[in-house]
């Protein structure tokens, strides 16, 4: 077979695969056998450059940088449609298409709601073309790049019936277990969590680098073809034909002829929606009949043949099995309610956050309560109340621990907050294993491999007790433990050799240092320029560093002048960590921002938050986590959240947009 054919042979039966995989959840070869398919792919592809295609499944991962997104008139605009609470109000819906339509016949369909960011793709002669996000309903977004990366969305269409031509709507989402991910990984770097996989996957499709973007394993669900010559005069069929073509549609899309069908659609999704990968906020009913609709029309706003019903927010209400009181990497004991097991917003809830001794409190808990918790898309769920009707009688009430229940050391009460702290830091294991864990983490010192289970294997087994032993570690030490072999051990010895050049306010941040957080160490290197530096400096002269203060320089001079941290230091030292900043980061870009204090919101399209972080510095200005008076601006981007700009208004802080702020800096940085 000719390198032509073959490769057009291996592009059909890939794209199969993909759509068995990605689309249908029924893989039918092993991952090791497409993943031979596609490097025989990209091989043929790389000695056969005239070959090449954009559309071809290799190109999947994304490739350069989106500095920005082309604005797209819809077409046709994307409305909105008119929102319902109750199940009689969808009654009275029914009821008056009934009577619009002067008693024809007709039906409707029922579909789920899914609660992601909208998307209209645009299909020509088989193959995607353009995705443009809703935006304002008039125009929005072109986002083509990285909706290209998501492989539920076809690039070329399954053979069908497709017109030469057409749009196709739906919802970009993050399933549940994608989202949970995420945010625990943004958590342990101590980035903003995204509320709900809406805004996570919203943010994620405006990212800058679509292979960031590929990574984050975005899906996918189509609801509406529009176009001329469609397969059907009605929605319903047309949505078949579009699954036929390659397209997702919802299992939960169903024809309903009666009042009675649309009420059981209802009451049956409240219950079992609970049960789906991804999150949804409600239904939506649709006459079927395109023609109908046509007749119907629309309001100023909305279709009058569609509308929406809203689910209430989830809620259940669940035993409590025992409170455990948990000590973190800085000694902080937070009490956790076990409960049991409930399904809640399409993941089984176990555990939930008490926080701390004051909100145990305020619950006023007590043994064998039954707790109500919501978790209304965040990753933490909450504890939101007692259902005390169902107290036992005489049942005691739990009450925060004054010891460590890890070390046994008894708690002290950080002075001014609700926490309990455990003081015993170099002697309590989870204290140790939680800094060898956040030491080893992407944004510190980046050693792949070293996570909270394998910190933990390390610190038991005796070869990791402080962080700087991570140097001394080999693969012969490694691959004689459990859980790891000799792919995982030498991953991890590269990871160690490649951390010496992590950039030396990354080395500050990785230590550990109490109230030292990412932009404080960024701060501080700039400050100091080296650890030998630091080490000689007084509480009073650490205290003088912009936005450091009397608390945090006493804090990293106790820290400095504790045996097992001089120790760790020394010893980081001579395995050739680097101690002092670079040369180039003391050159300061410009100082068009001098004086300025700037909080970030929002996602943006030319820069990461990280990135405009370190612009921010370079260019004199300052930092800040939160909007207070001293707030001289936000830089505002997309999904911003309400609140913010509330507190914007109220305080008379102005909003930057991304264009605007760009334009503010020095030249050439």
């Amino acid at each position: 077979m000719n390198p032509e054919d073959r490769i057009r042979q291996l592009r059909e039966e890939i794209n199969r695969h993909n759509h068995n995989y990605y689309v249908l959840n029924s893989p039918q070869i092993s991952d090791k056998d497409f993943d031979m398919l596609l490097k025989e792919l990209e091989t043929l592809e790389k000695e056969h450059p005239e070959l090449t295609d954009p559309d071809s499944p290799t190109q999947r991962v994304g490739s350069d940088l989106t500095k920005g997104f082309e604005h797209v008139v819809h077409a046709r605009p994307m409305m909105s449609l008119s929102n319902t609470y109750s199940i009689e109000e969808v009654d009275d819906w029914f009821n008056r298409m009934d009577k619009a339509l002067e008693g024809e016949d007709f039906n409707i369909v029922g579909e789920m709601k899914f609660d992601g960011t909208s998307i209209s793709l645009t299909y020509r002669n088989g193959r995607l073309v353009q995705a443009v996000t809703r935006g304002d309903g008039t125009q929005g977004d072109d986002v083509t790049a990285n909706v290209r990366t998501i492989r539920s969305i076809p690039l070329q269409l399954l053979p069908g019936d497709w017109p030469e031509e057409f749009e196709i709507r739906g919802e970009i989402l993050m399933p549940w277990e994608v989202f949970e991910k995420l945010n625990a990984e943004r958590a342990y770097n101590e980035e903003p969590l995204f509320a709900n996989p809406r805004n996570a996957a919203s943010g994620t499709l405006k990212m800058q680098d679509p292979k960031e973007v590929a990574r984050r394993h975005l899906d996918a669900r189509f609801y509406y073809l529009l176009g001329d010559n469609l397969p059907a005069d009605n929605h319903y069929d047309n949505m078949l034909a579009a699954e036929h073509w390659g397209f997702k549609i919802s299992k939960a899309m169903a024809r309903l002829h009666t009042l009675k069908d649309v009420d059981d659609y209802i009451a049956y999704w409240d219950e079992h929606r609970k049960e789906l990968p991804v999150a949804t906020d409600g239904l939506v009913f649709k006459v079927n009949s395109m023609r109908q609709q046509l007749n119907l029309g629309y309001t100023a706003k909305s279709p009058r043949w569609a509308v929406a019903f809203k689910f209430n927010p989830e809620r259940a209400c669940t035993p409590l099995r025992f409170v455990s009181f948990e000590t973190g990497r800085m000694g902080i004991v937070t009490p956790v309610a076990n409960l049991e097991p409930v399904l809640l917003s399409g993941t089984i809830v176990k555990r939930a956050s008490l926080h701390n001794d004051d909100i145990m409190q305020e619950l006023d808990i007590h043994e064998g309560d039954h707790l109500y918790v919501e978790k209304a898309g965040e990753i933490i769920p909450q504890i939101t109340g007692v259902d005390k009707d169902k107290r036992k009688e005489g049942a005691p009430k739990i009450e925060f621990v004054r010891v460590c229940q890890e070390c046994g050391t008894p708690l002290q009460r950080i002075f001014g907050e609700a926490a309990w702290c455990c003081p015993n830091k170099y002697g309590c294991r989870p204290q140790i294993t939680g800094r060898i864990e956040h030491f080893c983490a992407r944004r510190m010192m980046d050693i792949d491999g070293i996570g909270e289970e394998t910190a933990e294997l390390l610190y038991s087994c005796g070869l990791v007790k402080n962080i700087s032993d991570i140097y001394n570690l080999n693969e012969e030490k490694l691959t004689g433990l459990a859980r790891i072999g000799e792919k995982t051990a030498r991953r991890i010895i590269k990871g160690i050799e490649d951390s010496k050049s992590v950039p030396f306010e990354r080395v500050i941040y990785a230590l550990s240092i109490p109230n030292v957080g990412e932009t404080t160490a960024k701060r501080l290197a700039r400050s100091v320029v080296s650890m030998e530096n630091m080490l000689q400096m007084d509480e009073l002269q650490l205290a003088s560093i912009p936005d450091i203060g009397p608390i945090i320089a006493k804090n990293i001079y106790d820290f400095l002048r504790e045996p097992v941290n001089v120790d760790n230091i020394s010893r980081l030292t001579q395995a050739g960590v680097r101690m002092q900043i670079d040369e180039d980061k003391m050159k300061p870009a410009g100082n068009a921002l001098e004086g300025k204090t700037i909080v970030i919101s929002g996602t943006f399209a030319r820069h990461s938050r990280d990135e405009y972080k370190d612009i921010i510095v370079s260019q004199g200005g300052k930092n800040a986590g939160s909007i207070s008076k001293k707030t001289t601006f936000v830089l505002a981007g997309d999904n911003m959240g309400p609140s913010k700009r509330e507190k914007c208004t109220q305080l008379g802080i102005p909003l930057v947009s991304e264009e605007e702020f760009l334009a503010m800096l020095t030249p050439n940085t």
